[in-house]
C-alpha cells in the first residue's frame, strides 16, 4: 500500500462523520462504478470508487439491490469456454504460468469486486451487511447462490481464527456492547437490563465473545456460561432470580447454555466449535477444580419433526418423551446422513456427545413450542472431542451416553401410531 493510499484512508476514516455529497455527485450508475473499480490500477482511485459503490448501495431499495445482485452475478461470472482452454493449457503443460491462467479464469470477477469493495474504512461490516440482504432478499433466486458462495469464499478466509480476538463481557464492559449482546441474544431472551446484569455480574457467571480487527465493536458471536456444582437439568433454575451464588471451591461444571450468532451476512461461516474450545481451555487454566464442560440446550427441530413425520403421536409420559427425544438426536438423519437438529449438527460436528436428556427443563413458551419443554447436556470431553469430531464426519456416527443410547431403544409409539423409521 503507498503512502497517498494510506494517506486517503486516514482521511476517510476523520471524515465519517460527515455527508457524502461529493460522492452522491457521481451520476454513474453503481454498476459503471463497479466496472470502473475492477478497472482501475491505481490503489487511490479504487479507495474512491470504492467508497461511491458502498454508499450508494446503501440507499439501494429492496428492489434495486435485488437487481444489482442480479446484474453483478451475471456480468461478473466465470467464462465456461475460458476455463475450459485455460485448464487445457494446463493439462498439456503444467508450469506457473498456465496454472495461473487457470486460476484466474475460474475466479469469477466478482469474487475481485468484493475484494476491492473492501479496501475503504468500514467497509468489511457493510460488506458483512450487504450478504446479509442477498441472503435475505435472494433467497428464492437460484441464480444468485453462485454469487453467495463467492462472498462465503472470502469471509471464510478474512474471518479465519488467525483474525478473531476473544474477549470476554462483563457488567463492566462499554455500554454499546452491553446493548449488543441483549439485542444479539437468540436462545434466551434478555428482557431487561437487570436481567442482563444477573447473568454477567455474579463470581459464577462469565460471558465470552469473539470479535475481528476490521469491526471491533461488532461482536460475531458470543457463548453464556455458567460455573456450577454439578450438571443442571433446567434452564429456569439456572437463570432464577432467586438462586443461591456457587463459591468458587464448589465450581466443577462449566455450562455453556447460550451461543448466540450475531452477523446474519456470516451464516454458514463457522466461529462456534473454536469458541468453545478456546473458552473452555482458558476456563481450565482460570479454575483448575473444572472437571465438566457441558452444554444446556434447546432442540429446536424436535416439534418440527413430530408434527412433519408422526401427527398422530401423543406423548404423555415423562419417560416415553425423553426416549422421543434420544430417538430423535441418534436416529432422525436428514439426506447427507447428518442429525435433523441444527443445535445437535452443530454441538455432535464439534466432538461433543449426547449425554442427557431433561424433560420439563424449558418452561418458556418458545421452549414449549419448539422442545415439548426438553433441553439436552452435549458433553465435551476435552480429550475425546478430535476423535468424536472425526467419526462424526466420516461416519455420521452419533456418539451418546449409554442412558440416552438405552432410551432411544426403549421408544414405543402409541397405539394406532405410525412407528419411527
Amino acid at each position: 500500500m503507498t503512502i497517498l493510499a494510506d494517506l486517503l484512508r486516514t482521511i476517510f476514516e476523520r471524515s465519517e462523520h460527515r455527508s457524502n455529497t461529493e460522492f452522491d455527485q457521481d451520476e454513474r450508475s453503481i454498476i459503471e462504478l463497479c466496472d470502473a473499480l475492477i478497472a482501475t490500477t491505481s490503489e487511490t482511485s479504487a479507495l474512491i470508487i470504492a467508497n461511491k459503490v458502498l454508499t450508494k448501495y446503501s440507499n439501494l431499495s429492496d428492489e434495486e439491490k435485488l437487481s444489482f445482485f442480479q446484474n453483478v452475478s451475471t456480468r461478473m461470472s466465470i467464462d465456461p469456454e475460458r476455463v475450459r482452454e485455460a485448464l487445457k493449457d494446463y493439462e498439456k503443460l503444467p508450469s506457473r504460468e498456465t496454472y495461473e491462467n487457470f486460476s484466474n479464469a475460474a475466479e469469477p470477477s466478482r469474487q475481485e469486486l468484493i475484494r476491492r469493495l473492501n479496501q475503504p474504512p468500514g467497509a468489511t461490516q457493510k460488506l458483512v451487511e450487504m450478504r446479509a440482504d442477498l441472503l435475505r432478499i435472494g433467497k428464492n433466486d437460484p441464480g444468485l447462490q453462485a454469487f453467495d458462495l463467492d462472498i462465503k469464499h472470502l469471509f471464510i478466509s478474512w474471518f479465519n481464527r488467525g483474525f478473531l480476538v476473544l474477549r470476554p463481557i462483563n457488567w463492566e464492559s462499554p455500554a454499546h456492547i452491553l446493548e449488543k449482546i441483549i439485542a444479539y441474544e437468540a436462545v434466551h431472551a434478555i428482557d431487561s437490563w437487570e436481567e442482563l446484569r444477573r447473568r454477567l455480574e455474579p463470581s459464577d457467571r462469565r460471558c465470552f465473545a469473539f470479535f475481528h480487527p476490521a469491526i471491533p465493536d461488532e461482536p460475531l458471536i458470543f457463548v453464556e456460561v455458567a460455573l456450577t456444582s454439578g450438571t443442571p437439568s433446567s434452564i429456569q433454575a439456572l437463570l432464577s432470580e432467586d438462586r443461591k451464588e456457587v463459591q468458587a471451591d464448589q465450581i466443577d461444571t462449566a455450562v455453556f447454555y447460550s451461543i448466540s450468532n450475531c452477523q446474519a451476512g456470516l451464516a454458514n461461516v463457522s466461529f462456534g466449535n473454536f469458541l468453545i474450545k478456546q473458552v473452555a481451555s482458558d476456563l481450565s487454566l482460570e479454575l483448575p477444580g473444572l472437571t465438566t464442560f457441558i452444554t444446556l440446550s434447546p432442540i429446536p427441530g424436535l416439534v418440527k419433526w413430530l408434527q412433519k413425520s408422526h401427527p398422530d403421536w401423543i406423548v404423555d409420559e415423562e419417560a416415553d418423551l425423553r426416549s422421543l427425544v434420544a430417538h430423535y438426536l441418534i436416529n432422525e438423519k436428514s439426506c447427507n446422513n447428518l442429525p435433523l437438529d441444527p443445535v445437535a449438527r452443530f454441538h455432535l460436528g464439534n466432538g461433543a456427545i449426547v449425554e442427557q436428556i431433561h424433560a420439563d427443563a424449558d418452561n418458556s413458551e418458545n421452549g414449549k413450542l419448539q422442545s415439548l419443554g426438553c433441553m439436552v447436556n452435549y458433553l465435551y470431553d476435552l480429550e475425546q472431542v478430535t476423535r468424536n469430531h472425526e467419526e462424526f464426519v466420516s461416519e455420521g456416527k452419533v456418539i451418546a451416553s449409554k442412558e440416552i443410547e438405552n432410551l432411544a431403544k426403549k421408544l414405543v409409539a402409541p397405539k394406532n401410531a405410525s412407528k419411527p423409521r
